[in-house]
C-alpha cells in the first residue's frame, strides 16, 4: 500500500506530460486540458489546476466548459464563494446550453446551498429538476435541503422515496429518507431505513451520526 501512492504519482505525472503534448492545433487538445487540471487536482497541485481553467476561460471568451470545470474544482475544495462566482461566469457564456444543461442548474445550486444562499440554491435545484424530472441526485438533494431546512417535508420525503425507487442501493440517498422520517419523528420507520444506510456506507460518519440520533 505504501509504495501505491508514488506509483500513482508518477502515473498521473506521466499522463500528464503526454496531454501536454498534444499540440494547440489538434481537435483533441482542449480536452486533453482539462484532463491536465483533473489530474493537477489528483495530485494535490490545486492552485496549478485552477490556474489552467482560468487560463483557459480566457482562452475561450465564448465558452463555459472551463468556467463550469472550475466551479466544480472550487467547490470540491469548500471554496463556495469563489465556485458560485465560477458558475455565474458560466451560466453568462452558456445560452443556449442554459435551456436544456440541468448539470449547470444543479452545480450551482449545491455550492450556493454549502454557502447558505438557500433561495437562490432552491432555484436552481428547482430549474434542475424541471429539465430532468427522476433525476435522482438533483431529487435527493433538493428534498434533503428542504429537510434540514423543516419545509416541505411531505414533498421532500416523497421526492426521497422515488430517488430511493431509482438508485436503491445508494446510502447517501437511503440515508436521505431516513433522515426525513426522523425529521417527522417516525424514528421506528427512520431506523429501519438509517440502518440500511449504514450497511451500504458503513464508515460514513453523518450518516452513522443520523442513526445514532434515530436510536
Amino acid at each position: 500500500q505504501q509504495k501505491a501512492v508514488p506509483e500513482a504519482r508518477a502515473a498521473f505525472e506521466r499522463a500528464i506530460a503526454l496531454y501536454r503534448q498534444v499540440p494547440a492545433a489538434s481537435p483533441f487538445y482542449w480536452e486533453a486540458q482539462l484532463r491536465v487540471a483533473n489530474d493537477l487536482n489528483d495530485l494535490k497541485r490545486v492552485d496549478e489546476a485552477l490556474a489552467l481553467l482560468r487560463a483557459m476561460a480566457k482562452e475561450r471568451p465564448d465558452g463555459y466548459e472551463a468556467h463550469f470545470r472550475l466551479g466544480n474544482l472550487l467547490r470540491e475544495h469548500e471554496r463556495y464563494p469563489e465556485a458560485i462566482e465560477a458558475y455565474d461566469r458560466a451560466f453568462e457564456r452558456a445560452e443556449s446550453a442554459r435551456q436544456t444543461n440541468w448539470a449547470l442548474y444543479y452545480a450551482r445550486g449545491m455550492a450556493l446551498e454549502r454557502a447558505h444562499r438557500f433561495e437562490r440554491a432552491e432555484s436552481d435545484l428547482l430549474r434542475a429538476l424541471e429539465l430532468r424530472p427522476e433525476q435522482p441526485f438533483i431529487l435527493n438533494y433538493l428534498a434533503y435541503m428542504w429537510i434540514d431546512q423543516g419545509v416541505n417535508l411531505d414533498r421532500a420525503r416523497e421526492m426521497i422515496k422515488r430517488a430511493v425507487d431509482l438508485r436503491p442501493d445508494d446510502g447517501y440517498i437511503v440515508d436521505s429518507l431516513g433522515w426525513a422520517y426522523y425529521r417527522t419523528g417516525e424514528f421506528e420507520q427512520a431506523v429501519n431505513h438509517l440502518e440500511r444506510a449504514v450497511e451500504l456506507r458503513p464508515v460514513d460518519p453523518v450518516i452513522n451520526d443520523h442513526l445514532g440520533d434515530a436510536y
